[in-house]
């Protein structure tokens, strides 16, 4: 497919420092005012250095693609992250880094998608966006832009990236891609990691929080997967959930797998039609994978009665994953596995430092 793209030559006459390629998706960020339509339209991206002058006293070249045609990320779907997988694919060899300017809304899905899909990743992939346009006067778009674009630029003193995971970075907060959840609509603090440290905070200087930070690791070759099976549901508990609306999703045809949205560390009514309902859906290789409604703390299935009987009946404890990362692996693990022992494995273990053991 072929991708417009706008090379950004740095203005300082010392030598680059290494490369990034940003992909634009769409989303808020890109948005400007126009004053003759009186509204906010996309704006051109060859017009960057003009919207954020700054970009070009970075010491580091920075090229910029823009997908065909960039979408709200309401409009998010499977096949854009694999579209975007395999951009990065693609220009691997050729750039040091990536940062993926997307819209707020499904930033997390797509950051935890992204990270099933690129194993062995050992480059950073950093995904920013803004809560205002970048062409209102208040827009968080510039600074959020410019302090992912240092972040997925920064070597240690061996010349290895600092980062070398999938990312998001948000309001000073640089988070794992796949512990982060969107908290805030009207903030401009959106975006949180309840069971996971920050890995870097960008004040007047950027503090990294090494010890959380996936390290770089020699020889590792990237391998790109480019399948989803979007055959999974969310199934989410509250008091009154009748019998009818659990049986009507657990019997969606093609279902293979639904998320179980449950309350506080993994508990659920124990009302013999629900534990009936799902025991059968378990019999028919339906998997059920327990993520808590929480946004911090952790399933854990059997410390109360109301938890005990999923884990007989075969529940898989999601630990303390998020609900956006437990959907995308699931997508994930049905595209790589037919076998049900297999995906129970896989979901109940952490691939991408997405949970906890």
């Amino acid at each position: 497919m072929s991708y417009t793209k706008i090379h950004i030559n740095p203005i300082s006459p010392e030598p680059t420092t290494g490369s990034v390629l940003v992909i634009y998706t769409g989303g808020t960020l890109g948005m400007v005012y126009e004053t003759k339509g009186k509204q906010l339209v996309p704006f051109d991206f060859q017009q960057i250095i003009e919207r954020v002058p700054e970009i070009s006293r970075l010491d580091f070249d920075i090229t910029f693609l823009s997908l065909p045609e960039p979408i709200d990320s309401s409009n998010m779907h499977p096949s854009i992250w694999i579209e975007l997988a395999t951009i990065i694919e693609e220009h691997y060899e050729q750039f040091d880094s990536f940062v993926i300017l997307h819209g707020t809304d499904t930033m997390a899905y797509t950051a935890s998608a992204l990270s099933y899909l690129l194993e062995n990743l050992n480059k950073p992939v950093i995904l920013t966006g803004a809560q205002l346009p970048i062409g209102v006067a208040r827009s968080d778009a510039r600074e959020n832009v410019i302090t992912a674009l240092e972040l997925a630029a920064a070597k240690n003193a061996e010349g290895h990236s600092i980062i070398t995971e999938v990312c998001i970075y948000f309001n000073s907060n640089l988070l794992r891609g796949n512990r982060s959840k969107k908290q805030e609509s009207s903030d401009f603090n959106a975006f949180h990691s309840e069971n996971y440290p920050a890995l870097a905070n960008a004040g007047v200087r950027i503090e990294y929080n090494f010890p959380y930070i996936k390290p770089y690791q020699p020889g590792l070759k990237l391998k790109v997967h480019k399948n989803f099976d979007s055959n999974v549901a969310f199934l989410k508990m509250f008091p009154g959930i009748s019998q009818q609306v659990v049986e009507s999703i657990l019997n969606i045809e093609g279902l293979r797998g639904i998320v179980l949205e449950t309350y506080g560390a993994g508990n659920a009514t124990t009302e013999p039609w629900f534990l009936n309902a799902i025991s059968n859906a378990i019999e028919r290789d339906i998997v059920i994978f327990n993520v808590s409604q929480c946004d911090g703390g952790r399933v854990s299935q059997g410390q109360y009665q109301t938890s005990k009987f999923l884990q007989q009946i075969g529940v898989i404890s999601g630990s303390d994953i998020t609900a956006e990362a437990a959907i995308t692996k699931m997508m994930y693990v049905f595209a790589c596995e037919t076998r049900g022992g297999a995906c129970i494995d896989m979901l109940g273990k952490p691939l991408r430092g997405e949970m906890s053991i």
